[in-house]
């Protein structure tokens, strides 16, 4: 009941609803006008027969004979008198059987379930809600952010303009409202003047629009955008955005910071303060055909194998592991010990031929210009001219053509990076460097997450998401250090120390063999231990630093929440 003076409401205020019902109503006029028409031709061919009947029986026959009830107490004598039967019954079959109910739905009930549905969608924030996070847009990036914050117990929402996009996003377990984004009052309703931070991650001018308005309502909110142009970076901190950040060339930058064409035995990908991590290629050393156990690194260095990539695939070093040629170490170490992996691994192969991009675009130029400031040379296959520049580091064809690869270097190139914004493409394109050049490195960049695994097994090497990086950045906004991307599905993170594993040691705590993350580091104060004694107890009051792939870490998360 609570629902209809709603639901009139709504007929009232809502145009097309109006243009609906109005509709409806001619269609209803039209049909009253047949029943009345039909009624006196009742009478005149009944008189005709020398048969009388009142005006009430004339519309009862009518109404019988349209609806096909037919009861046949009242019946015409004549053969004209049953063709006007006829033709009142096929006209009722038309009129109330098909037309009447289909315009029903189309114009009332229709209208009725859309009012219903849209009165799921959440369009305002509770009263009381603060410190929550308000994502405007719903791409992916977006949506893998969403999922990262409920990983990590952040209450958020995705603001979105349509109601079915929302209610389709809370289907799928989202949290999220509706409104405009270039709109004061929606950022009002959504208590943005409590919230920890605001992503926008539209296009450049949407971010722009939005960010300005969001500061009318919140002078002191934290924004952050993402600018697809570098000359958008200034526009959007006038307009308030606290961070603006270009994730597409921090992808660039970070798929070229893992080439094995940079001269040294290991590549430093990350760090925690004087943590570094670090992707090292077993291929060439004198570690290859050795187990873990018998390899001796960890008494050259003081430093962990902390990870085994194997073709895309991360696994956890054991004792008995044997690293094969194709294996690349996931090192955890101070800088010093990572130079002495460098010297116990001994010099790396001089590379004499440039590193392979295939895709001219943002990521492409991005990791290009990584290649360039770390003294790599560099190849671009591009087939769009406007995207080909000067000199010899552009190739203009397309990457599918065997000559254009030939001609771009791909029999000598160390590396290639596929770098499109096509997964489908990235994938045919990974098949087919994998194919020509079985020993080649293939770096690869997946727009979507659900295409991480498919060009993993297409013969990537690393692959690294657009989505993820995004998302890891603004994390680590929120919570500073809280967690940090190597490549794709394996990732670094800071936890507390769980209340069932105080007073324990990780050697006795079994992390690695119940959830299959390592512990590489232990902060405890102002201290970080590097490489921590196992046998050494845990205190509540520290804090681990822990690795693991996208499963392990969801374990870890299960199994000790923060």
């Amino acid at each position: 009941m609570k629902f209809i003076p709603s639901q009139i409401l709504y007929l009232i205020q809502d145009r097309r609803a109006q243009r609906n019902l109005g509709s409806l109503v001619k269609f209803i006029v039209f049909l009253l006008f047949f029943i009345t028409l039909y009624s006196f031709l009742f009478h005149v061919l009944m008189e005709r027969e020398g048969q009388e009947f009142s005006w009430i029986t004339g519309f009862y026959w009518t109404l019988t004979v349209m609806s096909t009830l037919g009861f046949g107490d009242i019946t015409f004598a004549t053969d004209l008198g049953r063709i006007f039967s006829l033709v009142v019954l096929l006209s009722g079959i038309v009129f109330l059987l098909v037309m009447l109910p289909f315009t029903f739905i189309q114009f009332f009930y229709a209208p009725f379930l859309d009012a219903q549905s849209k009165s799921r969608a959440v369009r305002a924030m509770p009263e009381n809600a603060s410190g929550h996070l308000i994502i405007v847009g719903a791409d992916p990036v977006a949506l893998a952010l969403a999922s990262r914050l409920g990983q990590f117990n952040f209450d958020y929402c995705i603001l979105v303009p349509d109601v079915h996009h929302a209610l389709d996003l809370m289907d799928q377990g989202y949290k999220a409202v509706v409104g405009d984004s270039d709109d004061s009052e929606t950022y009002a309703r959504l208590r943005t003047n409590k919230a920890a931070m605001v992503v926008v991650l539209s296009d450049d001018m949407k971010n722009t629009n939005a960010a300005y308005t969001i500061r009318e309502v919140a002078p002191d909110v934290t924004i952050v955008a993402n600018a697809d142009s570098g000359e958008s970076v200034d526009i959007l901190q006038l307009a308030g955005a606290s961070h603006v950040y270009q994730f597409m060339r921090m992808l660039g930058e970070m798929l070229a910071r893992r080439t094995l064409a940079t001269g040294t035995r290991s590549n430093v990908i990350g760090s925690f303060d004087e943590l570094r991590l670090a992707e090292a290629p077993a291929q060439g050393t004198p570690l290859v055909g050795r187990t873990i156990r018998d390899c001796g690194l960890r008494d050259a260095t003081g430093m962990n194998i902390v990870g085994l990539w194997e073709r895309g695939r991360i696994e956890t070093p054991r004792p008995d592991t044997v690293i094969t040629p194709n294996s690349v170490f996931v090192l955890a170490g101070t800088q010093e010990q990572l130079d002495a992996f460098d010297r116990f691994a001994g010099p790396p192969p001089p590379v004499a031929a440039p590193v392979l991009i295939l895709g001219g675009g943002r990521v492409g130029r991005a990791a290009a210009q990584t290649l360039s400031q770390q003294g790599v040379e560099y190849r671009i296959v591009e087939k769009n001219p406007k995207l080909v520049g000067d000199g010899d580091h552009f190739v203009h064809g397309s990457a599918s053509d065997l000559d254009v690869l030939v001609a771009a270097g791909i029999n000598e190139a160390p590396s290639v990076f596929v770098t499109t914004h096509n997964d489908d493409l990235n994938i045919y394109l990974t098949i087919y460097c994998r194919r020509l050049r079985p020993d080649i490195q293939i770096i690869s960049r997946a727009t979507l997450d659900r295409n991480i695994n498919v060009l993993h097994k297409a013969g990537a090497n690393l692959v690294m998401s657009y989505s993820t990086i995004a998302a890891n950045t603004v994390i680590n906004l929120l919570s500073p250090g809280k967690v940090l991307t190597l490549t794709e599905g394996l990732n670094i993170f800071r936890v507390r120390v769980h209340s069932s594993l105080a007073g324990k040691s990780l050697m006795n705590s079994q992390l690695r063999q119940d959830t299959g993350c390592s512990v590489i580091a232990v902060v405890r104060g102002e201290k970080l231990e590097v490489n921590p004694d196992p046998h050494a107890p845990l205190d509540d009051a520290d804090s681990l630093l822990v690795i693991g792939d996208a499963t392990a870490e969801r374990l870890f998360m299960e199994s000790y929440p923060g």
